[in-house]
């Protein structure tokens, strides 16, 4: 029977000692398996063991691979998925991070659950991106993609920022505030939270608007239809320089009486998960909600 998996990238930058080594682990046992494995270029220095042919960069490792298991925290996962997401390739994580959303697999003991989903037991689920694109003068000056969320801010001074925001060219509201953030539901566990954002459910096709500290309290966050294109209109009289952060990875300067393009990205990314995967268990566990009472 024909496995589901035959080529495999192992990506990720490691933060620590613990890492590399399941980077070490984890290409030994596919090996070991019977797998063609590759990994990501970045490492080709610290795992100064392994071939140099077995190295590639993250875009070759997104043509050539089937399944990339990312190592590390939701951070490198939200890096590598920006990019894979324009591939035919499924994800998956181990957890190597703080919190984890993102990366299932215990690095202690990720044998058992990995050999399941080479076999073909997993559960895939479609997560999409966002586009950000800052137009000035009608053109586009930089763009780049988000898993988790676009947030439009004062860059590195925090203080009051004056936009308008239209939802498919029918004008919304305009705020005064520290800024916005344009949420997907994979990013709505994440920085949207701790701006008081709801959490949305990740099959759900909706973006939420979260304001930052709004100069009002009549401000509240709002949730849309993922297909509605949220342009937002930067005020000509704000002070110095904002920017919008993708991920809070990537930023894109952003000017006084500019615009911000955002909208859903033609990408998703194939993100899988061993079969016992529950959101609701992920979210009970990260956020220390209750157990059951009886």
């Amino acid at each position: 029977m024909k496995k589901p998996f035959e080529v495999i990238a192992i990506i990720g930058k490691p933060r620590n000692q613990q890492a590399i080594q399941t980077h070490r682990e984890l290409y030994t046992w596919l090996k070991s398996e019977g797998y063609q494995v590759f990994i990501d270029d970045r490492l080709i220095e610290i795992l100064d063991d392994i071939p140099a042919e077995d190295f590639a960069s993250l875009i070759q490792l997104g043509k050539a691979a089937d399944l990339a298991i990312v190592v590390g925290g939701d951070g490198n996962m939200l890096g590598a998925a920006r990019v894979l997401s324009r591939f035919d390739i499924s994800v998956i994580g181990v957890n190597r991070g703080n919190l984890g959303f993102l990366t299932d697999l215990n690095p202690e003991d990720f044998q058992s659950s990995l050999h399941a989903v080479l076999n073909g037991e997993y559960i895939e689920e479609d997560r999409f991106l966002l586009e950000a694109e800052v137009h000035r003068h009608g053109q586009v000056k930089s763009h780049n993609a988000a898993l988790n969320e676009a947030v439009l801010h004062p860059g590195q001074i925090a203080h009051m920022i004056e936009f308008e925001v239209y939802i498919d060219e029918s004008f919304a509201f305009s705020l005064r505030a520290d800024g916005l953030i344009v949420s997907t539901p994979t990013g709505s566990t994440a920085y949207s939270l701790s701006g008081g954002g709801p959490i949305l459910s990740p099959s759900l096709n909706a973006l939420s608007l979260v304001p930052m500290f709004p100069h009002t309290l009549s401000s509240r966050p709002l949730v849309v239809d993922s297909k509605r294109r949220i342009r937002l209109v930067v005020s000509p009289d704000n002070r110095g320089t904002q920017e919008v952060s993708c991920d809070g990875q990537v930023s894109l300067p952003v000017s006084p009486g500019d615009e911000i393009h955002i909208y859903q990205s033609p990408n998703t990314l194939k993100l899988i998960h061993p079969k016992d995967y529950s959101y609701y268990h992920v979210l009970r566990n990260k956020l220390g909600w209750s157990s059951r009472l009886f």
